[in-house]
This record gives structure tokens, C-alpha cells and sequence, in this order.
């Protein structure tokens, strides 16, 4: 199926100009003389992109990019004008126009706009469908049962989902202690920052210190770079310790100073400090049932 592209504007030479054009580049176009016309096609019919003048008679350009965006948000709008202002096109830009362009522009140059607002559209479009995708695995849908017990625990889930507090999952192997984690992850104000699950059973203890919280240049022998470590990779998200109990003994201590004082130090470097429980990530761990 064709793209199809709307062309707004009050001068005939130029909606057909941008049809002859556009249609060569392989989009189906439409054509309308002012901003209510075109609002009455984008009302039954579905664009990729709508291309519009500026200053026509009645309803603007800008003011029909705003009717646009509630309209149809998904919609890239690309304006064009043969007077164009600083704060025009700021205004233009704050509303959501993928770009504003002045009269007259090459033909090379309204080709690569209209190509690059496209991409976008898709790329945004895509970027939605996956967050759904990852909230429809990841929300409660992952998680089967319809029992009394299975109610509480999605009862619980909830409660903890909009706290800060860290999180400890039991039971058994296989009853789904990580999708209940990714659950609690999802449902809450943190699921647009990442979800870090690491199993603690199959990190060398010897490693585990910098792999958890990183380390500096020269801290021991092969640190040829700053490294990041799951902390912060997970910052301001969940890092799900996995088999928590695996950790040594003589770890547990720094890790309990995370938990508690939501400061950590890389090997090697100096303790960061001043990052509390809005910025470190917020743990769950799991534990084995024995």
C-alpha cells in the first residue's frame, strides 16, 4: 500500500507542483485549498504525513498543525511559507511539526524532509507497538492463575509496583519469580527505564564485585577502561538480582550498603554518594525456596 501524503495549500501551482513530485517518489497524494478541506479528509482518511503552507486564508498553518496533533497525533506535519519568523517557526516546532521550511526550497531538499519525517513516523510508530508488546508480556498477562492465592499475590504486585522499596521474591525454581519481578518492573513509574535481571549464581565469585558495581582503569590487573556496572546500568530502573543468596559472603555487606544507603563504590574509584532511591535502581532479588 501507497504512503499517502496530504498537501495543503491555497496556491493551485504548488499543490500541484508537490503531487507531481511526490507521486513520482511513489506516495499516493491528496490535494486540499485550505485548512477546514483538509481537516474534513483527515477526518476519514489515514496520512503518513501532511505537508502544509502556512498562511492561508482562515484557519493557518500553525492552527491547523494544532487541530492536527490532537486529531491525529501519529500524523508528521511538514510546514512550508514564503514568510518566515524565528517565532513562528519555534511555535511550529513546540506543536509538534517534524520541520518548518521557508519559500523557495529545492526539490532535493523538500525529497530528504519528506523522507526523514517518514522514517520517523515508522520509527515512532514501531517504538509504541513494542512498549505495548513489552507491557502485554510483561504486565500481569505473564503471570496465569486465578486463585485466591494467585489474587493476593497480584494484589501485592500492584502495592509494591508504586513503591520505592527493594523487593524480595520466593519460591520454588520455575514458578515464575522473574516474570513477577518484571511484573512489579512494568507497573510502575520505572517501566521506561531499563530491567537489568542478573542470575548471581553464575557470576565467578571473583568478578561479582565489579560486574555489580563496576570498576576504573587500572583498579586490577586486565581493567584497561572505566567499566559500568548492573547498577548502574540500571539506573533509575530495577535490577533483579536472580538466586540472590549465591552471593559471597563478604559481598553481602557492600551489597546491604546499596540497599541501605543507596550509595555504591566501582573497584578502584571513589564512593558515589548523593544518590538516592530516585536514581540508583530499585533491586529485586529472588531467593530459592530450600
Amino acid at each position: 500500500m501507497q504512503t499517502k501524503i496530504l498537501v495543503v495549500d491555497d496556491e493551485l501551482s504548488m499543490r500541484e507542483f508537490l503531487s507531481i513530485l511526490l507521486e513520482r517518489e511513489g506516495y499516493a497524494t491528496r490535494l486540499a485549498e485550505n485548512a477546514e478541506s483538509a481537516l474534513q479528509l483527515l477526518e476519514s482518511e489515514d496520512f503518513a504525513l501532511v505537508i502544509s503552507d502556512v498562511n492561508m486564508p482562515g484557519l493557518d498553518g500553525i492552527r491547523l498543525l494544532e487541530r492536527i496533533k490532537k486529531l491525529t497525533p501519529e500524523t508528521a506535519v511538514l510546514l512550508i511559507t514564503a514568510f518566515s519568523t524565528a517565532e513562528q517557526a519555534v511555535e511550529a516546532m513546540k506543536l509538534g511539526a517534524y520541520d518548518y521550511i521557508a519559500k523557495p526550497f529545492k526539490v532535493e531538499e523538500i525529497k530528504v524532509l519528506v523522507r526523514n519525517a517518514l522514517e520517523k513516523r515508522t520509527l515512532q510508530k514501531e517504538n509504541i507497538r513494542l512498549k505495548q508488546e513489552i507491557q502485554e508480556r510483561y504486565g500481569f498477562s505473564g503471570l496465569i492463575g486465578k486463585s485466591k492465592k494467585m489474587r493476593d499475590v497480584y494484589t501485592l504486585i500492584e502495592k509494591v509496583s508504586s513503591s520505592n522499596t527493594n523487593v524480595l521474591v520466593l519460591g520454588e525454581s520455575g514458578t515464575g519469580k522473574e516474570l513477577a519481578a518484571k511484573a512489579i518492573h512494568y507497573n510502575s513509574p520505572r517501566k521506561d527505564k531499563p530491567f537489568v535481571p542478573v542470575n548471581c549464581g553464575a557470576i565467578p565469585e571473583n568478578l561479582m564485585e565489579s560486574e555489580l558495581f563496576g570498576h576504573k582503569k587500572g583498579s586490577f590487573t586486565g581493567a584497561i577502561a572505566d567499566r559500568p556496572g548492573l547498577f548502574e546500568q540500571a539506573e533509575g530502573g530495577t535490577l533483579f538480582l536472580d538466586e540472590i543468596g549465591e552471593v559471597p559472603l563478604q559481598l553481602q555487606t557492600k551489597l546491604l550498603r546499596v540497599l541501605q544507603e543507596r550509595e555504591f563504590r566501582k573497584v578502584g574509584g571513589p564512593r558515589i554518594k548523593g544518590r538516592m532511591c530516585g536514581s540508583l535502581p530499585h533491586p529485586t532479588g529472588s531467593w530459592k525456596n530450600r
